[in-house]
């Protein structure tokens, strides 16, 4: 689902163990995931399940050059959704080189023949600037007319504007139930956000339940923040029974993933020794990856301070290696 994570934060505060967690909605939080093409129709409205589109048919095999050749005739007579997949492959580079502008006429063109998946493409490039001046706005606008057609991804980015008041008066209320929306279609980005309002009464009744639900669906999808406020969770048993096992589990898948928060509280039990057997090295080194991250712990902090030499080294040897498996070289 493409979203405006990165852009816009929904003003809402983590339920992190120690209160470290980084806030919904922040750069680092963005995860892409696939985005299903819109499925073509003919000018009557019939589904691609009805009408076999060469169009579509090409772009799925991957022959773009002649998707492109065929898209260019089809949005001549009058075809919304092939202009919108010629405005996709000028936006991704697919057989031509990449063109924001020439992404952005065709997506209006597409929006302008009432495909709604234009109409979210062009918000999204408005919301962005790309191609184009920012214009929140506008952008709103494309969402909602996109939204009212049923385009859920469109839903999921207006609830995003509204939740702080971007382009739209703030109304948290609504952004919780367009949020939901997209939650339970299965996206797993939705579905931690939703789970976070949940968790803090942001446009929904508080309901630690609830928020455990959600959160823990996102965090079985994989999601890295949703796996560190899920292991809280279990931890604390809020929401949810108590498994601090369960719990150390998501910590560590977390951690493998890179994130900053959940190294540290991956240290935290190997440091005193809660679910896993106590090893300071093993603890100082995943304090020493938290650390790249700007994570600071005045109890870890001496821990570090303690170990011997050799326990340092090897401790710093262990995160070097960890980092070079996270980024191993061209």
């Amino acid at each position: 689902m493409r979203e405006l994570r990165d852009i816009f934060r929904l003003a809402i505060v983590s339920v992190g163990l120690l209160g470290l967690t980084p806030p919904l909605a922040s750069a680092s939080n963005k995860v892409t995931t696939k985005v299903t093409e819109p499925a073509p129709v003919d000018n009557s409205g019939n589904s691609a399940a009805a009408v076999v589109d060469p169009v579509y048919a090409a772009f799925d095999d991957g022959r773009y050059i002649t998707a492109l050749d065929l898209g260019k005739k089809a949005a001549a007579e009058g075809q919304a959704t092939a202009a919108t997949l010629l405005g996709r492959l000028y936006a991704d580079g697919l057989g031509v080189a990449r063109d924001p502008a020439t992404a952005l006429a065709w997506f209006r063109k597409g929006a302008e023949l009432g495909d709604a998946n234009a109409k979210f493409e062009m918000g999204m490039m408005l919301a962005k600037g790309i191609g184009t001046a920012q214009d929140a706005a506008k952008a709103a606008d494309l969402f909602e007319a996109a939204a009212a057609a049923g385009n859920l991804e469109a839903k999921y980015n207006l609830g995003l504007l509204l939740a702080v008041g971007n382009g739209r008066p703030e109304d948290q209320v609504r952004a919780a139930a367009l949020i939901e929306e997209a939650a339970k279609s299965g996206d797993p980005q939705a579905c931690y956000d939703l789970g976070q309002m949940y968790a803090n009464g942001a446009g929904v009744v508080w309901d630690d339940f609830q928020a455990a639900h959600w959160i823990g669906i996102a965090a079985e999808a994989g999601l890295p923040d949703a796996q560190v406020d899920y292991a809280t969770l279990l931890f604390k048993g809020r929401g949810i029974k108590e498994d601090k096992v369960r719990a150390a589990w998501f910590f560590k898948a977390a951690a493998e993933r890179g994130n900053p928060v959940a190294q540290d509280r991956l240290a935290h039990l190997y440091a005193s020794g809660v679910v896993y057997d106590k090893h300071p090295e093993t603890a100082a080194k995943w304090y020493l990856l938290a650390r790249r991250g700007k994570i600071s712990d005045g109890w870890l902090d001496m821990l570090l301070a303690d170990l011997t030499p050799t326990q340092r080294k090897e401790a710093e040897a262990e995160a070097a290696a960890w980092m070079e498996r996270a980024d191993p070289a061209p």
